[in-house]
């Protein structure tokens, strides 16, 4: 996870930035994002994949499945929405 500041429309905003890809896009204004990390076990030493699948808004409806995105970690949103598409 990579912490970033963004200036839009003036306004300084910081949080983490995740990259995924769009899983679903039957909500209106809402994407369903899988990310994928790497973890290594503590024991054994060998890394394995995490898949992680996180809500974010999506104001224009344009990102259809397949496409690779980043979102920025908001303010709560809805119950399960705390994530913003920035491209």
């Amino acid at each position: 996870m990579k912490t970033k500041i963004i200036k839009e429309e003036g306004v300084n905003k910081s949080g983490n930035i995740l990259n995924g890809i769009v899983v679903s896009d039957k909500m209106n204004k809402t994407v369903v994002v899988s990310v994928s990390r790497f973890v290594k076990h503590l024991k054994y030493g060998k890394f394995y994949k995490i898949n992680k699948k996180y809500k974010a808004h999506d104001e224009e409806n344009k990102y259809k499945i397949g496409d690779k995105i980043e979102i920025i970690e908001t303010k709560p949103m809805s119950k399960d929405k705390r994530f913003r598409v920035i491209y």
